[in-house]
């Protein structure tokens, strides 16, 4: 699918991969580019900021909180009543809250709601117009860690495997139907999630392997890549690839080696 002349809703968007995909969106010319966050008033400056550069007023700036079913609800219906029916929905807004079995309800609760439900959420609330016109585009953002793991951080690493598993689902039951679904699976990026794991992006890296350390922006390139080609599952670092690979070819394996790796990184959260 092209991104020119769509109506555009991203979440997340106020930093980070949001943010970069915002501005690289913009360059594709859509006819409306929504810019959801919590952060209200830097979607706003990010908008005002495309606009400029634009030349035309093509970017808007909302208030979303995705961990609220009906916050993702009044953005959905404000946009569909105002404008038109959204063409590409990206559920990029994402929370990292380094939590184990030990841990609270609370921070698992809140990684369910923002990693996973926000992206059946937005289905919910997109699906009924996407499948009378026949047509849809539901972009998320998982992680590697829905592939493989993530070290150090069970919450995350399971509510992005559900993440992966949605979009499959999705992606499965809704073909037939002319939606289409991406899902974004970045390795180490340089966003403030990465750098707040231990203060340190390539270290923080360290935890999830698959080379050198991508900017936004190279991401946003990939992901507008992916869109183009109706491309299911989006990564960030090839290498991903073979690790998935060695991840089904011997499990067991695989299990012991991702161990071993922990016993020798967890170090660098302790310290």
């Amino acid at each position: 699918m092209e991104l020119t002349d769509k109506i555009i809703v991203i979440t997340g968007a106020a930093g980070g991969i949001g943010s970069a995909c915002a501005r690289r969106f913009a360059a594709e010319q859509p006819r409306l580019l929504v810019c959801a966050d919590l952060d209200v008033a830097s979607t706003q400056q990010l908008a005002t900021s495309i606009n400029t550069s634009a030349g035309r007023e093509v970017a808007i700036g909302r208030h979303c909180d995705v961990g609220n079913e009906a916050s993702v609800k009044a953005l959905i219906e404000e946009i569909a009543a105002t404008y038109a029916t959204i063409d590409i929905y990206f559920a990029n807004a994402g929370v990292s809250v380094s939590a184990g079995p030990l841990d609270g309800d609370e921070a698992w609760d809140r990684a369910w709601r923002i990693n996973t439900m926000a992206h059946v959420w937005a289905a919910r609330h997109l699906l009924p117009a996407w499948l009378d016109r026949g047509e849809g585009y539901l972009v998320t953002t998982a992680s590697m860690a829905g592939i493989l793991t993530s070290l150090g951080d069970g919450a995350y690493s399971t509510t992005k495997h559900a993440a992966v598993g949605f979009a499959e689902w999705m992606a499965i039951t809704y073909k037939a139907d002319g939606i289409r679904v991406s899902v974004l699976c970045p390795g180490g990026i340089n966003t403030p999630m990465l750098a707040g794991l231990i203060g340190d992006v390539e270290k923080a890296a360290q935890f999830i392997g698959g080379g050198d350390v991508k900017e936004p922006e190279e991401v946003a390139d990939i992901v507008v890549a992916g869109i183009r080609d109706e491309a299911t599952l989006v990564m960030t670092h090839p290498v991903m690839t073979t690790y998935m690979e060695r991840k089904v070819a011997d499990h067991p394996r695989w299990v012991a080696g991702m161990s071993r790796l922990w016993q020798r990184q967890k170090h660098l959260l302790e310290g």
